[in-house]
């Protein structure tokens, strides 16, 4: 299935259409990720679905531009008006569905919109009510330590032997996931930009990278799902990630704020499921049971 570039007035994105005849929807991945890692939950779509995977500017093989989220959605627009697609269904990983979830703020005739775990990320101590405020900022800042650490060793050019190890530690989690390890050295690899001097840079390069984790940081979802007219589900994590796990008490006391401050949203159309079992990961984890999800979300009520 071959790759196509819109034109979106200031960047070209790289979509992947696996075509058929149903509702239109727009699947949208994760920061850092691509449209390759969208591609066994759009199979499990594709029997009900005309499902459209989008590369977000400055990931896989779509172009470069300032991260706004005005100048995104208007990205996704451009996608759905060159393929003629007439309201489509929205569903979102991470920061896809941060933009999901920003869609439906913004179109109320969508027939859905679907977020998994689409929350801003954890940063900032009134995200973290009920722990002592000098344990939580102490904790913070070694989280924040380790997220700059990585930021700092992905924006370094890459040698030939450390994407080799990258592509073994792809295969490896493939695994644990019981997935098709090529399909995750191949979305790894679309992130990855071979130089003239024998090394590869991941992208998002690291200048984006720093627009993107401001732009979360800054996001309140809130008045969006206050807001949000068309159909809207987000479904939350309820268990860490591995790498989430020294920091336990953090995202234990960020899952239960989120859920507090989302009990407080008088909206219809907005309906929330925590998913027992699942991980911010969720979508590498249980792709055909989230396919459910998404098709019984969004078929007609009787």
């Amino acid at each position: 299935m071959s790759d196509t570039f819109v034109d979106s007035g200031s960047v070209p994105i790289a979509i992947r259409d696996f075509g058929g005849s149903g509702q239109p929807l727009l699947l949208l991945h994760g920061a850092g990720g691509n449209l390759a890692q969208m591609a066994t939950l759009a199979e499990h779509l594709r029997p009900t679905y005309r499902v459209v995977t989008v590369d977000l500017r400055g990931h896989g093989r779509s172009g470069d531009g300032p991260w706004r989220w005005d100048d995104v959605l208007a990205d996704l627009a451009a996608v759905t008006d060159h393929l003629r697609l007439t309201s489509p269904a929205v569903v979102g990983v991470s920061l896809g569905g941060m933009l999901a979830t920003l869609w439906a703020q913004r179109h109320p005739e969508c027939p859905g919109v679907v977020s998994f775990d689409g929350n801003p990320p954890l940063n900032r101590p009134d995200q973290l009510a009920g722990l002592d405020p000098e344990q939580a900022e102490t904790e913070l800042a070694k989280l924040r330590a380790v997220f700059d650490g990585m930021a700092a060793m992905l924006a370094e050019p890459l040698t030939a032997e450390q994407v080799a190890a990258m592509r073994a530690g792809q295969r490896a989690m493939a695994q644990r996931y019981g997935a098709t390890p090529d399909d995750w050295v191949a979305a790894f690899e679309r992130n990855l930009v071979p130089g003239d001097d024998g090394r590869s840079q991941l992208r998002p390069a690291p200048d984006l990278t720093r627009q993107l984790r401001d732009a979360m940081d800054s996001l309140d979802l809130m008045p969006a799902y206050r807001d949000a007219r068309c159909p809207l589900l987000l479904v939350l994590a309820t268990e860490d990630l591995p790498e989430q796990q020294p920091f336990h008490s953090l995202y234990e006391a960020y899952r239960k704020v989120t859920a507090d401050r989302l009990a407080t949203v008088d909206n219809p159309s907005l309906r929330v499921r925590h998913l027992a079992g699942a991980s911010h990961a969720m979508v590498a984890e249980r792709p055909q049971e989230l396919a459910t999800l998404i098709t019984d979300f969004l078929s007609p009520q009787d």
